[in-house]
């Protein structure tokens, strides 16, 4: 019976949000290896512009390679999934470090983003779009 190898305990655990997406951030310490619901992080974020979106905080508190994270993101799309995961790592970095909040208040990324889908009405298609308006 094969059993993967456990993981030390996490310092830190955060929950990051973005429009529907949820992502639970663990910090251990480590090489800088980024793990998203198991995978690599290039092979969940295929796209460049979301693996920087999500480095991010780690760029601006120059903590490139100290730690490995450990994510589980669940719900929504790739982008507010990175918004997630970015806003996660964030606010591990404050509970680590709470120096770096100056530098990362600066950058706006702790700002959670409030932004969500509005809800559908009854009698329209979507929240605000119309059935198609017929004279006879």
């Amino acid at each position: 019976m094969s059993r993967k190898p456990k993981m030390g305990k996490p310092l830190c655990q955060t929950t990051g949000r973005r429009k529907a997406a949820v992502a639970r951030v663990r910090f251990r310490p480590g090489g800088g290896a980024i793990i998203v619901n198991r995978r690599p992080i290039e092979e969940y974020f295929t796209s460049a512009t979301h693996r920087m979106l999500v480095t991010e905080p780690l760029r601006v508190a120059q903590l490139e390679g100290g730690y490995d994270i450990d994510a589980t993101i669940d719900g929504g799309g790739v982008s507010g999934q990175a918004g997630a995961m970015r806003l996660g790592i964030a606010r591990a970095i404050i509970e680590l470090l709470p120096e770096q909040r100056g530098g990362l208040k600066k950058a706006g990324l702790l700002t959670r983003d409030a932004r969500e889908k509005e809800s559908k009405k009854y009698g329209l298609k979507k929240a605000r779009k119309a059935p198609q308006y017929s004279k006879r």
